[in-house]
């Protein structure tokens, strides 16, 4: 059985989206860039294996949000970015959720979709909300308005209920919410012309996805409470097996379900796309290699992309701090390098003092478990066992989800 697990079809060419997205005017084109790599990566497959593939599933970032109609398909405004603020519905939020509720953050789903709500007088009615990974299922299924319980979570979803809160049902924007299933779960068939075009099996079916973190935690394989999996991709998520669900929307804290257990964490906007604006992928991999691990570096940051945190500081307008840059580049790559560790500490060490299962043991995926002197860097800064994962992709962990797709429509 061939698995194809399609949102990280796109991160293959995830620079690519980054350095040279699609743009029109000053305005980038999320959407036709999206689709465009979707086919285009579909277009590499090797044509050998498209008539064995069973079962596709999409891992995407949390809380980008697109509004669709769903009369037409098109969507209704450009789509919101996971860590774009949306201040002036925050207030609103507070109102109708729980205290400290995941919701209660400037970047969640709620958020945006409230703030395009109050912004618009029209399509209302045929307004359709689903995040980027629906979307990209979507266009292989055709069925819209079907999500899963990990992506929801911050549009207000309780997966422990696995429903949405009567709060959030008795508001006139819920007609919006898509429906939701558990992550792996058979929607349908791809699309006929898909199907023909590019030459799939004619039961290939299309589950259900999840976000980019959940995918880096399955395909890590950590499965005892205590272990957690750090993604160092474009952003540094945590996540955390814990027999406890700790959620605290002060600290952008928030817990998915697992089976019978949470994975408790968050996503900080410090990472990988704060090099890439600094360093070529050349300079980091020389630069790297001169980096004493063993030595802390004096230099105190707290390196963001643009403005604003989402974790272990909940703060939209913290500025990014990045000076002073000394004129050794090694110097300032390891200071930057130890910065993003230092927050990683302080997220495990917040999500211990909520309450969370002690971590004991560190697993780390995306681009920058690549990196052996910043694995050791925080080996040392954490005082924890820190190991690259044995599969250090989300896309694995996306096609764990679509087997246990294939698994159950086969039952």
């Amino acid at each position: 059985m061939f698995l194809l697990t399609s949102m990280e079809l796109f991160m293959l060419r995830e620079k690519e989206n980054i350095q040279r997205p699609l743009q029109v005017g000053n305005e980038i084109n999320w959407e036709r860039s999206w689709r465009e790599t979707l086919f285009l990566l579909l277009e590499d497959l090797p044509v050998s294996l498209l008539p064995h593939v069973s079962s596709i599933s999409v891992d995407g970032t949390s809380a980008t949000t697109l509004i669709i109609d769903s009369a037409t398909g098109e969507l209704l405004c450009r789509p919101f970015l996971y860590n774009e603020s949306c201040p002036d519905s925050l207030a609103m939020v507070k109102s109708i959720a729980p205290e400290n509720h995941t919701v209660c953050s400037s970047s969640s789903t709620l958020c945006k979709l409230i703030s395009w709500w109050n912004s618009r007088d029209s399509h209302k009615q045929s307004a359709v909300l689903l995040h980027q990974a629906d979307w990209l299922l979507w266009i292989l299924h055709g069925k819209l308005g079907v999500s899963d319980y990990n992506n929801a979570l911050k549009v207000g979803y309780d997966p422990e209920a696995d429903s949405y809160p009567s709060w959030l049902l008795s508001q006139s924007f819920s007609k919006l919410l898509p429906s939701v299933k558990a992550p792996g779960t058979s929607i349908g068939l791809v699309k006929e012309d898909i199907r023909v075009k590019y030459g799939f099996a004619n039961g290939c079916i299309v589950c259900t996805g999840t976000t980019d973190s959940i995918a880096a935690f399955l395909a890590a394989g950590a499965t005892e409470p205590g272990k957690a999996v750090t993604s160092m991709g474009s952003t540094l998520a945590v996540k955390l097996l814990s027999t406890c669900r700790i959620d605290d929307a002060r600290f952008g804290v928030y817990s998915h379900r697992l089976d019978d257990k949470w994975l408790v964490g968050g996503a900080s906007n410090t990472g990988g796309a704060v090099l890439k604006k600094i360093f070529t992928d050349e300079q980091l991999e020389i630069l790297s290699k001169q980096i004493n691990p063993s030595e802390p570096s004096p230099l105190d940051y707290y390196p963001l992309p643009a403005v604003g945190e989402r974790f272990p500081v909940e703060d939209p307008k913290m500025v990014p701090r990045l000076h002073p840059r000394p004129e050794n580049d090694v110097e300032y790559l390891h200071g930057i390098l130890e910065s993003i560790a230092r927050i990683e500490a302080k997220a495990y060490s917040l999500l211990k003092e909520l309450g969370a299962t002690g971590v004991n043991e560190v697993l780390t995926a995306g681009g920058g478990a690549k990196n052996e002197q910043w694995i050791k860097i925080r080996q040392r800064v954490l005082g924890l066992p820190v190991r690259r994962a044995l599969q250090t992709e989300a896309a694995y962990g996306t096609a764990l989800l679509a087997l246990k797709g294939a698994q159950q429509n086969c039952q």
